[in-house]
C-alpha cells in the first residue's frame, strides 16, 4: 500500500479544520461554563468563609455573653435571693402584727368577757348578801333594836355642827313647818319625851313636832325637819349599804 500525500494533506487540513471548530463552538463555551461555575464555586466558598467567619464571631459573642451571664448571675442570684428574704421577713413581720393584733383583740374580748362574768356574779353576790341581810335584819329588828337606834339618834342630835343647827333653826322658821318623827314601833313615853327634847333644843322656835309609825323602817328612826332628814333605822342603812356597793361597782 502507497502513502498518498495528498491524501495525508487532506486529512491533516480536516484534522486542522475540526479542531478550529471544536475549539470555537465546543471548547470555549465549555472553558466559558468552566469558568462560570469555578468563579460561582469560589464565590460560594467565599460566602461560606464570610458566614464562617461571622459564625465564629457570634460564637465568641455567645461566648463572651455566656461569660458576663456567669459573671453577673451570682451577683444577681445574691441580689434575687436577699430581696427575698427581706419580702419574706416583711410578710412575717405583717403576719405576727396581725396575729398580735387577733390576740390582742381575743384578750380584749375575753377580759370583757370574764369582767362581765364577774360583774354577774358580783351582782349576784351582792343582791343575795343584801336579801339575806334583809332578812336577817327582819329577824333581828324589834324594839331592843329600836331602842338602841333612838340613842345612836339621841346623841347624833346633840353632836350636829353649829352651822348645821343654824341651818335647821332657819328652816324651822318657815310658817306651817313641822318636824316628823317616823319610827318602825310605838315608842314609850320617855322616848317621846326624850326625842322632843332634843328636837326642840334644836328648834327653840316651837315648831310642832309630829310623831308616827311606819314598820317599812324595820327599826329605828327617821326624822325629817324641812329639807333636811336623819336617817337613823334599819331600812334606809340597808339601802345606802346596797348603793353604795352598787355605786363603788361601777366603772
Amino acid at each position: 500500500m502507497e502513502l498518498s500525500w495528498a491524501t495525508f494533506f487532506l486529512e491533516i487540513v480536516n484534522f486542522l479544520v475540526l479542531v478550529w471548530i471544536l475549539k470555537r463552538f465546543l471548547y470555549r463555551p465549555i472553558l466559558q461554563a468552566i469558568a462560570q461555575r469555578k468563579a460561582l464555586i469560589e464565590k460560594t466558598l467565599e460566602d461560606a468563609k464570610a458566614r464562617q467567619s461571622e459564625a465564629e464571631a457570634l460564637g465568641r459573642q455567645f461566648q463572651k455573653r455566656l461569660a458576663d451571664w456567669e459573671r453577673e448571675k451570682d451577683p444577681l442570684r445574691a441580689a434575687m435571693t436577699e430581696e427575698m428574704a427581706a419580702r419574706r421577713a416583711q410578710l412575717l413581720a405583717a403576719l405576727d402584727d396581725s396575729l398580735k393584733q387577733e390576740r390582742d383583740k381575743a384578750r380584749v374580748v375575753e377580759e370583757r368577757r370574764l369582767s362581765e362574768l364577774r360583774s354577774n356574779a358580783e351582782a349576784a353576790g351582792l343582791a343575795a348578801g343584801v336579801q339575806f341581810t334583809a332578812r336577817l335584819l327582819d329577824r333581828a329588828a324589834g324594839p331592843e333594836i329600836e331602842a338602841k337606834l333612838i340613842a345612836l339618834a339621841l346623841e347624833d342630835l346633840q353632836s350636829l355642827p353649829a352651822d348645821q343647827v343654824d341651818h335647821l333653826r332657819s328652816a324651822c322658821r318657815q310658817a306651817g313647818l313641822q318636824i316628823k318623827v317616823a319610827s318602825a314601833y310605838a315608842i314609850n313615853e320617855a322616848q317621846h319625851d326624850a326625842i322632843e327634847q332634843a328636837l326642840r333644843k334644836l328648834t327653840p322656835d316651837g315648831a310642832a313636832v309630829q310623831f308616827a309609825e311606819d314598820r317599812r323602817l324595820r327599826a329605828g328612826l327617821r326624822i325629817g325637819i324641812g329639807p333636811w332628814m336623819l336617817r337613823a333605822n334599819l331600812a334606809d342603812e340597808l339601802e345606802f349599804f346596797a348603793h353604795g356597793i352598787t355605786h363603788d361597782r361601777d366603772p
